[in-house]
């Protein structure tokens, strides 16, 4: 079988970073302005006050201080809380497109590669702006590649399906190389009036190189030893936005049309699966957990990825085997992994074994073993 290998990365943060103390600020002025307003019904008690937020319990729940954001001022607004992205003409590159050349072109020149090169660009993300085009097809055309494009979506695991997805592409002949991008905008799902959630997301890009090994000649590459998937049905974590929603204009605006979640219920259900996952897929490789040197994991939570860790380590993993970005990053969907997979990977000696983790929605569990080349 073709050996495939990574051969670049590439990473676009955006502009506009907001620490949690900003984002409670804005939060808890939301809140009074609610809880004056409904003031007589909650005296009456027949509407429950809005709690506020702080930094604290943010940082105490899900590990993290800050996030970047396409949009600032549109978030920070309590009349608003939401980003503001202007529409682009159809002649202009789309945001997502924009994000996504930027992080291409990264990944492109790491690898040492151009456009001519590359015959497959896959986007894969949680949430795309537009049904159709393909904003996969607007980025292959942005860079000027030949070939095919495509988009993907599952979720928080999108970008390990589309690794696997490349992986047999290259492994078929049907493609020499391909970009794996994932341009998330996840403030623009998010519900910044849910004090449970509020915090959780942020936004940013990412940019895969895959090809095969033969062919390669960047001075840092990674051999994909194995990939696994998995999916089961659950409706612990959803978001009801869709083209059906105009049908029934009862559910236009509400709550279930962004990010919602029942965290705890994903915490005790997703962590052992994901746990169970990897040490499988590692086992199906002849590897022990203690090979690994490196477990990028999906940047949700640092307790779950503590707990994740410790399900496979059988011990707590340091910061350098389990690497943590979302204190910086937050939750950015399916780019979390690949973020810390690209920042985090300095210091790997050739052979040593490195895990990239998804998990999300679905839900879905992804995961690629490498080794340093």
């Amino acid at each position: 079988m073709k050996k495939v290998v990574i051969s670049g990365s590439g990473l676009f943060t955006p502009p506009h970073a907001v620490s949690n103390e900003e984002l409670v600020v804005a939060f808890n002025q939301y809140v009074a302005s609610w809880n004056a307003a409904h003031a007589a019904e909650i005296a009456a008690g027949t509407v429950a006050a809005l709690a506020e937020s702080s930094a604290e319990f943010i940082e105490k729940a899900s590990g993290i201080k800050q996030r970047f954001l396409m949009d600032k001022d549109g978030v920070l607004d309590p009349a608003r809380m939401t980003p503001y992205l202007p529409e682009r003409s159809n002649d202009v590159l789309s945001i997502q497109a924009e994000m996504g050349v930027a992080a291409a072109t990264a990944a492109l020149a790491q690898a040492g590669k151009t456009a001519a090169d590359i015959d497959m660009v896959l986007v894969a993300c949680s949430n795309m702006q537009r049904p159709y085009p393909a904003v996969s097809i607007e980025i292959q055309q942005a860079l000027g590649v030949q070939g095919y494009a495509f988009d993907m979506n599952v979720a928080c695991s999108s970008a390990t399906f589309g690794i696997q997805t490349a992986v047999n592409a290259i492994q078929s002949g049907q493609a020499r190389a391909v970009l794996v991008i994932s341009p998330e905008i996840c403030s623009a799902h998010l519900n910044f009036r849910d004090r449970d959630s509020h915090f959780i997301f942020g936004d940013a890009c990412t940019a895969l190189v895959l090809e095969a090994a033969e062919s390669a000649t960047s001075s840092e590459q990674f051999e994909i030893l194995g990939t696994r998937l998995a999916t089961v049905f659950s409706n612990n974590i959803r978001n009801n936005f869709g083209f059906l929603n105009r049908c029934d204009e009862q559910g236009i605006g509400q709550v279930d049309k962004l990010f919602v979640q029942q965290g705890r219920k994903v915490f005790k259900e997703v962590c052992p699966m994901v746990g169970e996952h990897i040490v499988q897929h590692l086992e199906s490789l002849d590897i022990q957990p203690q090979q690994v040197s490196r477990f990028w994991l999906h940047q949700a939570n640092l307790a779950m990825n503590q707990l994740i860790a410790r399900r496979v380590l059988g011990r707590d993993a340091s910061e350098q085997e389990a690497p943590v970005i979302l204190d910086r990053y937050a939750n950015t969907s399916s780019a979390g992994s690949i973020i810390a997979f690209h920042l985090r990977r300095a210091g790997m000696s050739k052979g040593n074994v490195g895990v990239i983790s998804s998990f999300g929605a679905g839900y879905s569990v992804g995961s690629v073993v490498v080794k340093k080349c």
